[in-house]
């Protein structure tokens, strides 16, 4: 299993987030490695509040940045399926939600002065963890000396391997982005309705262009290669109900762990919409 197509097609925001990370923890935060991470006595006593928005991109170390930024690419998927500007709202709930978990969690332990959380997106990476566990099918099964294990257990053992990597300073971060990703799964607020304007994620679109050579994705959770005509026709009524289904289209609901068989139904169901032809199989494979 995978997370569909290679590169940061369809996910401006996951490619701007992770630069931001990166540039954050390469400058910062692995050479200063104490100055982002929350501290009672600096958030609490102290009050240094400019703390905080470092603490979410800047990891302490490189083998936390390895395994964050493969994690964060590897989430990508979750862009695709909700769309961009569904997925900016993730993010900032996420994050600030887990951000004040962390802050609550230290005003309540009171550790020592010299006891502080580790830094980096933590709370974006394990509030994903929830809809990977819930939402995404588990393709393929292997065994290894007798023992039965899926095509996401890798993706697990990353994450677990960040949990641990710096153990209570960053367990607690990451139990935090887990809560996080349970409330936001329950809705809370009505967050999961929410969605900020297109012109948010051009902003990322084109922030992570700089990075890059090739020219910015479109905003909209189209794949690409499709013509021009057909994504300015997104008013289903246009679209003839017979229409063969898009291979890209096929391949990339594959990837996602659904069987082609199904993926290519859904696709005709959905009139070749590839939103509404995930948000059908994995309503099929809920009940």
């Amino acid at each position: 299993m995978n997370g569909g197509p290679s590169g940061f097609n369809n996910a401006p925001v996951t490619r701007g987030f992770i630069v931001a990370s990166a540039v954050f923890s390469v400058f910062f935060g692995i050479r200063r490695s104490n100055q982002f991470g929350l501290s009672y006595q600096d958030i609490i006593q102290n009050l240094q509040i400019s703390r905080l928005v470092p603490s979410i991109f800047a990891f302490s170390s490189s083998p936390e940045l390895i395994f964050g930024l493969y994690l964060l690419y590897y989430f990508r998927i979750f862009e695709r399926q909700i769309g961009s500007n569904k997925y900016s709202v993730f993010i900032l709930f996420s994050s600030i939600a887990s951000l004040l978990l962390e802050v609550s969690a230290i005003a309540l332990l009171r550790g020592s002065p010299s006891d502080f959380l580790a830094p980096g997106p933590y709370g974006l990476i394990y509030a994903s963890f929830i809809p990977f566990y819930f939402d995404i099918p588990v393709s393929t099964h292997f065994r290894v000396f007798g023992i039965k294990f899926s095509d996401k257990f890798f993706v697990y053992l990353a994450g677990l391997q960040l949990l641990l990597s710096s153990w209570r300073r960053s367990f607690l971060p990451g139990i935090c982005g887990i809560v996080a990703g349970f409330l936001y799964r329950m809705n809370v607020f009505g967050i999961r309705k929410a969605k900020f304007p297109a012109s948010v994620s051009s902003f990322f679109s084109r922030l992570s262009w700089l990075s890059s050579a090739s020219p910015p994705a479109s905003s909209r959770n189209v794949i690409p290669n499709v013509p021009s005509t057909t994504v300015r026709q997104r008013n289903f009524d246009s679209v003839p109900t017979t229409v063969e289904p898009s291979e890209e289209y096929i391949t990339t609901l594959v990837s996602m762990g659904f069987d082609r068989d199904s993926a290519r139904r859904a696709l005709i169901q959905a009139r070749n919409d590839i939103n509404a032809a995930t948000n059908v199989l994995l309503e099929a494979q809920s009940h």
